[in-house]
Parts: structure tokens; sequence; C-alpha cells
């Protein structure tokens, strides 16, 4: 019997931890699973322990001297080698952005199985929707870490998807930072479309997603990029996606989408210069769900991301979405219930907020909030020049 919506979680996916200075911290993912927890969208029934990623899984994407690498670093005293640190930077590990942490490996390679999890049991017809939170690791490549990504879950999943079924697969990543991992891994791949809604590369890491980049050869025109200005709003964000997105859906007939949720594009994330709200994050993940239902059967497969206001903002983004994955959306007045506040009050700096949706007076607005929706919809029009059937 089918199990409507799955959510993929594991107590040990907090071994993935860079250090307590380091923005990319697990406790996001307590916070959220508490979160959903306490609103009561979130039982045991709903929950689905991860297998780990196998040599052979992550082969599907990473290169054998990569994966041999990322599993040197297995106690304190490799974190102190000099010789191997500096070899590991030659594969973008031992830097600022990915230092090094013990049993790397084992915690990247549960973080991809979530994913692969998620990904066999709506492949499998065991559910339709799935959530791996700790997943949406888009920067990693083949032979290198990047972003804080040492793993890519979503291309190794995307793989293994295309290896079991003959699904054509329609990625879509709201993350304000492009998905550079995901794109090049189906640069020329004519059954998996990408799209990458982000700030642009001009002013925001990794400095990719023009767009111009369209694809190569039989997957040329199947990678399409969105790159914002900053400082843009909820209705310029949406109204873009909306421009391009149905369209797509339209054109490629998927049979599955797979939809990356990071949440730093939101106003208070301190690594991005957007002005989402959470306002976004909730009417995205409703629009991607309607999409599903009217595109894909229903088959949907959803993960985490970036999202550095660990506890203000990332888990209410996500558990505004895995509402949406349970039928069960939370609407404008929603109240946070206090018990949650009161248990995670004292690990944040500042008042965490009490409703769900940002409240309209507490958003930033900038003056050129016009103009900047004008530069974002001549974006759009260059990219639906370039791309004739858009």
């Amino acid at each position: 019997m089918t199990q409507f919506s799955r959510f993929v979680y594991s107590p040990q996916y907090t071994l993935y931890d860079f250090g307590p200075s380091h923005p990319f911290n697990p406790v996001r993912l307590l916070a959220t699973t508490s979160l959903a927890e306490s609103m009561g969208l979130l039982s045991n029934l709903d929950t689905v322990e991860p297998h780990s990623a196998t040599s052979d899984d992550l082969l599907l994407i990473h290169h054998p001297d990569y994966i041999a690498m990322v599993q040197q670093f297995q106690n304190n005293a490799d974190l102190h080698n000099p010789v191997l640190l500096q070899e590991a930077q030659k594969y973008g590990l031992a830097t600022e952005d990915n230092p090094v942490f013990a049993q790397m490996h084992q915690a990247a390679s549960l973080a991809v199985g979530g994913t692969l999890t998620a990904a066999r049991m709506v492949a499998t017809g065991e559910s339709l929707h799935a959530l791996n939170i700790a997943g949406g690791l888009h920067h990693a490549k083949p032979r290198s870490a990047s972003g804080f990504c040492i793993y890519n879950d979503i291309a190794i999943s995307i793989k293994w998807l295309r290896q079991h079924t003959s699904w054509r697969i329609l990625y879509i990543d709201t993350d304000a930072h492009h998905g550079d991992g995901v794109q090049a891994a189906f640069y020329d791949d004519p059954n998996v479309l990408t799209i990458s809604c982000h700030e642009s590369g001009q002013y925001l890491f990794p400095g990719t997603g023009s767009v111009e980049e369209l694809g190569t050869g039989k997957g040329y025109a199947l990678s399409l990029n969105i790159p914002l200005r900053p400082y843009t709003e909820d209705d310029s964000n949406l109204e873009s996606l909306e421009a391009i997105v149905p369209r797509a859906l339209e054109y490629f007939q998927p049979d599955l989408i797979i939809s990356q949720h990071g949440c730093d594009g939101h106003y208070w994330d301190p690594l991005t210069d957007l002005l989402a709200s959470t306002y976004f994050y909730s009417q995205i993940s409703g629009l991607i769900h309607d999409w599903a239902h009217q595109y894909t059967q229903g088959r949907w497969l959803a993960v985490g991301g970036g999202g550095y206001e660990l506890l203000r903002v990332v888990p209410r983004a996500w558990t505004l979405l895995w509402a949406h994955m349970t039928h069960r959306p939370l609407d404008y007045d929603a109240v946070i219930p206090q018990s949650w506040i009161d248990r995670w009050q004292p690990l944040s700096a500042l008042p965490l907020p009490h409703h769900f949706i940002d409240r309209a007076e507490d958003r930033p607005t900038t003056p050129r909030s016009f103009a900047i929706a004008e530069q974002n919809r001549q974006t759009i029009h260059r990219l639906k020049q370039l791309i004739t059937w858009l």
C-alpha cells in the first residue's frame, strides 16, 4: 500500500558537521523536525530511516580517487596530518568552506543515502512524495567538494533513477546559489531538464548560472537558469518562476519532479542578498506540489539545501514545505507553538518569530524594487529569446 508522503530522517544526520563556527550547522535539521512534530505534521508513521549510500552509489557521479580522499578522514589524528591536509586541498577539502571532520565519508554517505532512499520509495510506488531535508548538496563535483557539499546526493539519485526507470526528470532548484553541480552532471542529457532560479553569479558564489548556460549536444536547451538581481523580493521571484516552469513542464512532459528547497534567499540569511520571505517558500512548495499532480502523477522528491539563519528561518521554511507535501498546508496566520519557541530560543541570539509566514511589516523593502523586477523580466525575456520552445 502506498504511503502518500514520507519524511526520510536519521538522528545520525547531525554527524555532517563542519564545526560550531561554520554556517552549515546541523542544528537546523533538529529544529525543523522538532517544529514539524510540534505542529502535529510529523509522526513515526511518516518517518523512514535512510540507508547509507554504497560505494557503487557514489561512483555513479564521483571519481574513485576523490571518494578515497574523503575516506581518509576517520579520526582526530587525520584532521591534523599536514601531508594529508595538503593533498586534500586538491579535492576542495580542508578549506574554509569545506573543512574536514572525523568520519566525513560516513556522514556524507548517509546524506546521499537519504535522498536515494526517497528516490527508491517514489520509484517503487511505495510513496508518492518523499522529503530528505539533509539532502540538497547541489555544488559537489565528481572530483571535488564545493560550497559545503561533499557528495552530490541529487545528481547521484538522478543517475540511479535513470538507470532503474525510463523516467524523464525535471529538477527545480530555488536555492539562492546556482545548482551548478547538478546542472553539470546532466548538461548533455536529453532526459533531465534542470531549472535553477538563484541570485546572479555576478554577485554570489559559485559565479555561474547565466542564461547562456543552456546545455550541450542532446541536452541543449534543457539547462535553464534564472539569475535574479540582488534584493529581489517575493513577487518578482515568483513571477520569474511562473514565467518559465509551467512552459518547461508542458514541453518536457517529465515523469518525476525533484526540487531543491534551499531557503538562503530569505532576507535574514547572512550569506546572500535576496529578499525572499517565508511566504515565497510556502508558495513555491505549493506550486511544485500542484505541478507534480498535474504533470507527473503526483511523483515528487524534495530535498533541503542552503539556509544559514538556522533557527529563525530554516525550520519554518521546511515545515511549510512538509505541510504541503502532506496535503496540510499552513495558512497565513499559522502560529508557531510556544513550546517550540521556549525550547529553541536559548540557542538563538535574536527573538524567534511567532508566525510561520513573515508579517508584512517585518519584511524589508527597497526603493529599487520596481527597477529590480523589471531587470528580472528582461532576464526572462532573454532566456525566452535563446530557447525557441519557451
